[in-house]
C-alpha cells in the first residue's frame, strides 16, 4: 500500500508533462514564430486557440502531485520543499506570470505593449518547466537529504544533473507542442501551419532526443547510482520504450500521420518518467525508502480512496473536455454530420445505459468493500472496483458525447 500513492504521483507527473508541457511548448513557439509580423501573428493566434480550452485544466495534475506527496509522504515532502525552495518558488512565479500574461494578451490585440506581454508569456513558458525539472534533478541525483532544509539551497537545484533534466522538459514540451499543433492544423484548414509545425516537430524531436542522450552522459559522471538504474532492468526497458516511441513519432510525423503521432509522442515522454521511477526505486531520498517515507496505513488508505473517488469526477470531465476540443466542437463554423441514421442512436443509448449501470454498481461495491472490509485482499478488490468505476464513468462521458453527436 505504501507504493500506491507513488503510482498516483508518477501518473500525475506524466500527465502534467505530456499535457501542460505541450502548453509550455506552445507558449515558446510564439517566441520562435519566425520572421515577419504576419507569420508571428498567425502562429500566436493558432497557439492561443490550441491552448485556450485546456491550459488552466492542466494544472490539476500538478496540484494532485503536491497534495498526494504532502499527505502520503510528509517527511519526504518537507525535506524536498525546504531544500529545493528556490527552484520551487521560481516555478511558482513562472506559473503566475504565465497566467497573468495569458489573460492580459487577449485584451491587448493591436495595443502598444502586446509584444512585450507575448514575450513575457513565452519566457515564463521556459522558466517554469526548467525550474520544475531542476527539482526532479535534485531528487534524482540524491542531493536532497532527509531533514528540514538539510541540503544546500544552491547546489541541490543547480548542478549538472539538474541543469540537463531542467532543459529536458523544455525541449520535450516544444516537441510535444509541435506535434499536437501539426495535428490540429488540418482540422482547422491551415495547410501552411501544418507544414510549418511538421518541420518544427521533426527538428525539435531530433533535438530532444539528442538532449536525452547527452543527459545520460552527464548523469553517468554526476550521479552514478541513477545512471546504473537507468541502464539496468526496468529503467533500461523504459528508456528503450521512450527511444522507440520517439523514433516512431518522427516517422509518423514525416508521413503526415499526426493522429497516431500524438499518442507515440506522449508515450515517449511518459516512459522517461517511468524510467526515472524504476531507476530510483525503492529509494525516495538518500537513506529513506518509500516504505520508510510513507504515512500510516489509515492515511494511505484515505489517500487512495480520495484519489479514486476524485477520479470518478476528474477523469471523465477532462476526457470530455479534450474530446470536445479534439473533435473541433470549440472551433468556429463546426457543423455536425446529419447523415447518421436513427438505429445508431438507439444502439448508442443502450451502450450509455449499460455503462451507467456498471459505473453505479462498481462505485457501490468499491466504497462499501474498501471502507468496511479489514482484509488486504478485500480492500484490493474494493480499490479495483473504484478504478473500474472511474473507467466506466470515463466511457459514460464519451458515450454521452457520441449520443449527442449522433442525435444532431
Amino acid at each position: 500500500m505504501a507504493e500506491v500513492p507513488i503510482v498516483f504521483i508518477l501518473a500525475g507527473l506524466a500527465a502534467y508533462t505530456v499535457l501542460a508541457g505541450a502548453d509550455f511548448g506552445a507558449g515558446l513557439w510564439t517566441l520562435l514564430a519566425g520572421p515577419g509580423r504576419a507569420r508571428w501573428a498567425a502562429t500566436r493566434d493558432y497557439a492561443r486557440h490550441a491552448m485556450g480550452p485546456v491550459w488552466e485544466a492542466n494544472h490539476v495534475w500538478l496540484i494532485l502531485v503536491l497534495v498526494v506527496c504532502w499527505t502520503a509522504y510528509p517527511r519526504a515532502f518537507g525535506s524536498i520543499t525546504s531544500t529545493l525552495a528556490v527552484p520551487l518558488f521560481i516555478a511558482a512565479v513562472g506559473i503566475i506570470l504565465r497566467g497573468a500574461s495569458y489573460a492580459l494578451r487577449g485584451q491587448l490585440d493591436g495595443a502598444r505593449g502586446q509584444r512585450t506581454i507575448e514575450n513575457l508569456f513565452a519566457l515564463s513558458s521556459i522558466l517554469t518547466p526548467f525550474a520544475l525539472g531542476t527539482v526532479v534533478g535534485g531528487i534524482a541525483s540524491g542531493r536532497v537529504p532527509v531533514g528540514n532544509a538539510a541540503g544546500d539551497p544552491v547546489t541541490s537545484g543547480l548542478n549538472p544533473t539538474s541543469v540537463v533534466i531542467g532543459a529536458l522538459p523544455v525541449a520535450t514540451g516544444v516537441y510535444l507542442a509541435a506535434v499536437y499543433l501539426a495535428a490540429d492544423a488540418p482540422r482547422l484548414g491551415e495547410p501552411t501551419l501544418e507544414l510549418d509545425f511538421r518541420a518544427r516537430a521533426l527538428r525539435s524531436g531530433l533535438c530532444a532526443g539528442a538532449l536525452a542522450l547527452a543527459g545520460l552522459l552527464v548523469v553517468r559522471y554526476d550521479a552514478p547510482p541513477l545512471f546504473h538504474g537507468l541502464t539496468s532492468d526496468g529503467g533500461a526497458a523504459m528508456i528503450g520504450v521512450s527511444a522507440a516511441a520517439g523514433l516512431l513519432t518522427l516517422l509518423l510525423v514525416w508521413r503526415h500521420r499526426f493522429g497516431p503521432a500524438r499518442a507515440s509522442a506522449a508515450l515517449a515522454v511518459a516512459a522517461m518518467i517511468a524510467g526515472w521511477a524504476l531507476a530510483q526505486r525503492p529509494r525516495f531520498l538518500p537513506g529513506l525508502t518509500i516504505d520508510q517515507a510513507a504515512a500510516g496505513r489509515s492515511t494511505l488508505l484515505a489517500v487512495i480512496v480520495a484519489v479514486a473517488c476524485g477520479a470518478i469526477v476528474l477523469v471523465p470531465s477532462l476526457v470530455l473536455l479534450f474530446r470536445l476540443f479534439l473533435r473541433g466542437r470549440f472551433d468556429p463554423a463546426v457543423t455536425p454530420d446529419a447523415t447518421v441514421l436513427n438505429p445508431l442512436l438507439i444502439a448508442q443509448k443502450g451502450k450509455t445505459r449499460l455503462l451507467a449501470a456498471l459505473a453505479g454498481t462498481t462505485a457501490l461495491i468499491g466504497v462499501g468493500v474498501t471502507v468496511v472490509a479489514d482484509g488486504g485482499w478485500a480492500r484490493a478488490v474494493g480499490i479495483v472496483c473504484l478504478f473500474a468505476c472511474a473507467i466506466s464513468t470515463f466511457g459514460l462521458a464519451t458515450a454521452e458525447l457520441d449520443e449527442d453527436v449522433i442525435g444532431q
